[in-house]
C-alpha cells in the first residue's frame, strides 16, 4: 500500500510505501512529522546529490544548517521508490547533480 507519490525533477512517479515510512520512523523517531518534507524534498528540492548503488539524494533545506535528506532509486522512468531519508547539518556540496553549475 502506497502512503503516497511524489514526481522527481525527473519527472519519475517516487513511492513512499508504508512499510519505508514505517522502517524510517522506527529508525528515527524524529522524522515522524516530516512526511510531507519528505516529499517536497523529491518534487521541489534545494539540490540533488549523487547517491551510492544508483540512488540519488534529494535535499530540502529547512533553515539555516538544517537539511532534509531523501534517499530514492528511479527504477525506470515510470516507477522509483523511497529508501530511507534523514536530518543533517551539511550538504556534500561535491557531489551535487541537479542543479547543473554553469
Amino acid at each position: 500500500m502506497d502512503v503516497d507519490i511524489a514526481y522527481s525533477i525527473n519527472g519519475v512517479p517516487i513511492r513512499l510505501t508504508e512499510e519505508r515510512w514505517e522502517h524510517i520512523v522506527r529508525n528515527k523517531p524524529y522524522m515522524r512529522p516530516y512526511c510531507g518534507d519528505v516529499l517536497k524534498a523529491i518534487e521541489k528540492p534545494t539540490c540533488v546529490l549523487g547517491g551510492y548503488a544508483g540512488a540519488v539524494v534529494g535535499v530540502l533545506s529547512l533553515g539555516r544548517w538544517n537539511y532534509l535528506h531523501v534517499v530514492y532509486r528511479e527504477v525506470s522512468r515510470d516507477d522509483g521508490f523511497i529508501v530511507t531519508a534523514f536530518l543533517s547539518r551539511k550538504v556534500n556540496r561535491r557531489v551535487i547533480i541537479w542543479p547543473k553549475k554553469s
